[in-house]
């Protein structure tokens, strides 16, 4: 045997989520000053957050500008400076014939116009040879031992590394001192 339906009269009143917190709070007459008052505080908390935004990223704005027109040169100097090793590549086998002849010296003076014009547009070079190696600066393409070198160690330059300002545009390539191989440590017999 099956129940009977609820009738409208015993089936419970149920309500949405909203209206059921609203049912169970005491309704009071809202006074309309105060509605006002606490619509003015939500509405100056929003006014004073979008400015605080936009002044954020006006602030953003002008330092992302700012670092585009510092580094807006560098891949233009990227790109010159394997020309720069070819030049001076041709410029150690004119220095090999002689230190006296006229293609020596002129482009002994191209050379320094370059360094010049690198050293205005804020390129320096990095500093390796001797120095302890920097996987942040340095590119080790070979690691050899020396004796009496630490280990670690910047031993030859094989390619020139270059920073504008305070960022690596090229890493130096490097032969770095080593730890001496098992043979080489190995008493002679």
């Amino acid at each position: 045997m099956s129940e009977p339906s609820p009738t409208p009269e015993t089936q419970p009143e149920v309500l949405p989520p909203e209206t059921e917190a609203a049912a169970t709070e005491p309704t009071a007459p809202l006074d309309p000053i105060e509605a006002a008052q606490a619509e003015i505080a939500q509405w100056k908390d929003l006014a004073y957050r979008n400015a605080a935004e936009l002044d954020n990223f006006r602030k953003r704005a002008a330092r992302e500008a700012q670092d585009t027109r510092a580094y807006a040169n560098a891949d233009l100097l990227r790109s010159l400076f394997p020309i720069l090793d070819n030049f001076e590549m041709g410029l150690e086998a004119a220095r090999a014939e002689s230190e006296k002849s006229m293609i020596f010296m002129g482009m002994n003076m191209v050379h320094r116009q370059i360094s010049e014009f690198l050293r205005e547009q804020g390129v320096q070079e990095v500093e390796a040879l001797g120095k302890a190696f920097d996987p942040n600066l340095h590119d080790a393409v070979a690691q050899e031992h020396q004796p009496g070198a630490a280990e670690g160690v910047v031993l030859r330059v094989t390619r020139r590394g270059y920073k504008l300002k305070d960022r690596l545009l090229r890493a130096a390539s490097v032969v770095v001192s080593g730890a001496p191989t098992p043979a080489e440590t190995a008493p002679a017999t």
